[in-house]
């Protein structure tokens, strides 16, 4: 899930990033012939592994599908089970509601490893500029598995919505990139809920759970990043393991979780969602949160 609201933490790229970003590995040295070493400098980049992993990797699709897998059993169950609700926003008698499932879009049903790699390869980092080049050219790609879920879902009678934290004025280039990807569109429904399309719908999600929640039984919900479950995720490292045992119950039955070793706000909770801070001091930061073994001094 792509944040909107940790916006202010990255310096504007310029406009010729802009355009090797979304061109490909443009400012990557070149390769040296006959396949030896490279003869120019080698980016460095904390994502390289993280991305790595998630374009190239068969461990990672293969991780995507077995989540959208068990999504298939798990909506099967919930169907079976009118008391099921998958909300904690969910109130009253929602037991006749129609059905509905919540996805995030970013790096839970749509990829956007091309545009992270491109950080990797240029040597940069985020910044909203960059991100709203890269969403308005619709060039994200599906997560293993998603399509065939929502659509599974939409043959069962159940209404997909896409709680997403790109912005309302993304919604449209939004839109058609999932629609050419496959994924239900939601009829004369606004399935596609944008960070601020209303006043009210900041970054935290339990709003717009909840506007759901008044007209639909809300079943499953999938995303990559705490706080496509609970509002909880922006405390404290201390905070967010205490709210995860109290709602660790609901991980692998109604809340699926997709693997993003990329960003989110496991990675900004050690230095406090503090994104003034230097590279270093938030690098820093993250190395003294680890719990290392060391090897015994002989």
């Amino acid at each position: 899930m792509r944040n909107s609201a940790c916006s202010g933490r990255w310096s504007l790229l310029s406009g010729a990033v802009v355009l090797s970003l979304l061109a490909g590995p443009a400012l990557a040295a070149d390769p040296a012939p006959n396949g030896s070493a490279s003869q120019g400098p080698v980016p460095q980049s904390d994502l390289l592994n993280a991305e790595l992993w998630m374009q190239r990797s068969v461990e990672y699709k293969a991780n995507a599908l077995a989540v959208y897998a068990l999504g298939k059993v798990q909506l099967d169950k919930a169907l079976a089970d009118k008391n099921w609700t998958a909300a904690t926003e969910q109130t009253g008698n929602y037991q006749d509601l129609p059905p509905a499932v919540v996805l995030d879009l970013d790096e839970t049903a749509m990829d956007n490893s091309a545009y992270q790699t491109g950080l990797v390869t240029s040597g940069t980092d985020f910044s909203p500029k960059t991100w709203d080049a890269w969403v308005k050219a619709e060039k994200a790609t599906a997560v293993p598995g998603a399509v065939e879920f929502t659509q599974y879902a939409e043959s069962k009678g159940v209404k997909v919505f896409y709680v997403t934290n790109r912005s309302a004025d993304q919604e449209e280039p939004t839109r058609r990139n999932a629609q050419a990807l496959g994924f239900p569109m939601g009829g004369n429904v606004d399935t596609f809920l944008m960070s601020k399309e209303k006043q009210e719908w900041g970054s935290a999600k339990s709003a717009r759970r909840a506007y759901i929640a008044k007209d639909y039984r809300i079943v499953l919900l999938f995303g990559d990043n705490f706080n496509d479950f609970t509002d909880a995720a922006n405390g404290s490292e201390a905070e967010r393991m205490k709210a995860y045992e109290t709602v660790k119950e609901h991980f692998g039955r109604d809340w699926l979780m997709l693997a993003n070793p990329g960003y989110g706000s496991f990675e900004s909770a050690p230095y406090g969602h503090n994104f003034k801070l230097s590279a270093d001091e938030k690098r820093a930061k993250k190395i003294g949160a680890l719990e290392p073994w060391v090897v015994p001094a002989q």
